[in-house]
């Protein structure tokens, strides 16, 4: 029963993060982007099952961008930042993980805008171009991870049903 449990709230929380991304289609890819399931980068806070959950659930958003390229370096950067989200889930200041939402931030500023400027933008690719793009995607993180996440960790964390449903032995 606890394998089932947890195989269909890994499921759930992929499902969210890809209606999340469809609904907000014009938000979730491009060059300046604000990809609002993003957010759900910080469930590993709570639980190891939410890092399959979302680069699944990232993964198969991806496949809507029609790159094989973004499945791939987009999937790794969410895969990389729930790994390192859920390794620093007990650092936290007054109470809040505010480390947790890093890796989100870093890895897709670094990794996305990279592909973005090497791989989207070849004819354009320089330093500065690579550092705008870094920039306006961490700025995007920044909101979907260290002001939205934050708040998704601290509403879980208040409200015993959803944290009864999301931790990780429930």
């Amino acid at each position: 029963m606890m394998r089932t449990t947890r195989i269909v709230r890994a499921a759930l929380i992929a499902g969210i993060y890809v209606v999340l991304c469809l609904v907000l289609q014009p938000f979730s890819y491009g060059p300046v982007q604000v990809r609002i399931s993003e957010v759900l980068t910080l469930l590993p806070v709570f639980t190891p099952d939410a890092i399959w959950a979302v680069t699944l659930g990232c993964f198969l958003s991806n496949l809507f961008s029609m790159s094989p390229w973004d499945m791939l370096f987009g999937t790794l950067a969410t895969f990389l930042a729930a790994v390192s989200t859920y390794q620093l889930r007990h650092i936290r200041f007054k109470g809040v993980p505010f480390l947790s939402c890093l890796p989100p931030i870093l890895f897709n500023a670094v990794i996305v805008g990279a592909e973005i400027t090497y791989i989207f933008m070849p004819e354009t690719a320089s330093v500065p171009v690579l550092l705008f793009n870094m920039v306006t995607v961490g700025l995007g993180q920044v909101v979907s991870c260290g002001i939205l996440g934050l708040l998704l960790v601290k509403t879980i964390e208040k409200t015993p049903q959803l944290r009864g449903w999301v931790e990780a032995n429930k």
